[in-house]
């Protein structure tokens, strides 16, 4: 029964001792009370006298709460937010925004107060959330739709609007939230960012219905600025051809004048040079144009005077040589 007994003692005191141990590890913070009471904070990174071996009471008189000292990340529940739209207050200006954020306790000295007033990580990122969903719900009723979404994909040139709209937007998150949650619960805010904002799944029929009528609008617009220009095309080609016709009647009448002019020119050196055979000319031109129809048939004598000329045609007066030609006075020799 002796060896029992020692046996148990033996027991006991080791299972005290496992109990009155513990680690610290170097990506932690140790959270230490004894009934109830705060008595000590452990920091993993401090080597010398944060991280290792420690000694303390038994569990339940002393109880360690180990808390993560690293960076944390944790997703924002998805919100759905109005921008202002002042001109036409539409509803495609509601949307849906999804954002994350970065923090890590602000200390070995903030445990304590991160214990006290949230007491896991878990509650941490429940108060978080409500807080950071409120405030960027407030941020993004300040911007508008132009603010969020780039308007000019093509320019890549800088730091477009959109990113300035967005940096302006963490910074201001980051001031109105990082003192206020490091003073009330030790923690710091390292990063809050949007990860995604798209149109509601509630809005998008009315979105595409705006989207139609803004194109058919569009069509219409462009049909009627077509219509005008096909107008004004059709109006200047009239104007234009008929500056043209009346510019070649205009030459046609001049042409017409030079040639009458010439024409008559010539027609009375011709009759200087032999009027009696230009007459004869003439009445064949007179016969030509009566007996030239052949469905017109005339019974005529041929003692008529109009006929005498066919019987005794005049002879050609001879020209004097200073109205030859050379070339013709060439072919004569």
């Amino acid at each position: 029964m002796r060896w029992l007994r020692w046996t148990i003692i033996v027991i006991v005191i080791l299972v005290f001792l496992r109990w009155s141990f513990f680690t610290v590890d170097a990506a932690e913070y140790a959270y230490v009370t004894v009934l109830g009471e705060h008595v000590a904070t452990h920091d993993g990174a401090d080597a010398d006298h944060g991280a290792g071996l420690h000694f303390g009471w038994p569990w339940p008189i002393q109880s360690v709460q180990r808390l993560d000292r690293r960076l944390q990340q944790f997703d924002v529940s998805p919100r759905e937010l109005l921008t202002p739209d002042v001109e036409r207050k539409t509803i495609d200006k509601t949307l849906t925004v999804e954002a994350y954020v970065l923090w890590r306790l602000a200390g070995r000295d903030a445990v304590d107060r991160f214990v006290r007033s949230l007491g896991t990580p878990e509650k941490a990122q429940q108060i978080l959330d409500t807080q950071i969903g409120s405030e960027l719900g407030a941020a993004i009723a300040q911007l508008h739709m132009d603010d969020l979404v780039s308007t000019a994909p093509g320019k890549k040139v800088g730091v477009t609007h959109v990113e300035e709209s967005l940096d302006k937007l963490q910074n201001r998150l980051l001031a109105d939230l990082t003192e206020r949650v490091r003073k009330e619960y030790g923690i710091e805010l390292v990063d809050i960012r949007l990860r995604r904002y798209s149109y509601s799944g509630q809005v998008r029929a009315s979105i595409f219905d705006r989207i139609r009528s803004e194109r058919s609008k569009k069509v219409t617009e462009y049909q009627s600025e077509g219509a005008r220009q096909a107008q004004n095309i059709a109006s200047e080609a009239d104007e234009k051809a008929r500056d043209l016709l009346a510019n070649a009647r205009f030459e046609e009448e001049q042409l017409k004048g030079r040639a009458d002019t010439e024409a008559l020119r010539i027609r009375n050196e011709a009759q200087s040079q032999d009027p009696e055979f230009y007459a004869f000319l003439k009445q064949m031109e007179q016969l030509t144009s009566i007996l030239g129809d052949n469905k017109t048939m005339l019974l005529l004598s041929t003692h008529r005077p109009m006929f005498e000329r066919l019987f005794q045609p005049p002879r050609p007066q001879a020209l004097p040589k200073d109205a030859i030609p050379k070339d013709k006075k060439s072919d004569s020799k």
